[in-house]
């Protein structure tokens, strides 16, 4: 049996965050962030955006962060976070590591996407 994850319309998110609405669509485009649309173009979160948005409030509301200094952290805790794993899959039979490419190619596509959502 599979488990849904908990939805959040952006109106959900921005009362658990307790910010505007137009703050996060401002947080997605500055920090090249998507998010899962419906068909008709609305905009759904998950627990994992829940918390990158949090993130990214401390960073800026609580610990003086400016736009570009909380992008440059989280992105840096991003390359720690692919370096963890890095580090455990080392110990298993040597494999081609294509991760940093992917991770770099999979940013790109998804700032893409969010250019061309904002023609839409």
């Amino acid at each position: 049996m599979r488990m849904q994850k908990r939805r959040f319309r952006i109106g959900e998110l921005a009362q658990n965050l307790n910010i505007e609405k137009f703050v996060i669509r401002f947080w997605e485009k500055e920090f090249g962030l998507s998010s899962d649309r419906s068909h008709g173009g609305q905009r759904f979160y998950d627990e994992t955006d829940l918390a990158r948005f949090k993130a990214i409030k401390t960073l800026l509301y609580e610990e003086g962060f400016t736009i570009a200094g909380a992008r440059k952290h989280l992105k840096e805790q991003t390359k720690t976070v692919v370096g963890a794993r890095k580090t455990v899959t080392e110990k298993a039979p040597a494999q081609p590591d294509n991760s940093n490419e992917w991770h770099q190619e999979l940013a790109e596509l998804k700032q893409q996407l969010v250019k061309l959502s904002s023609l839409l």
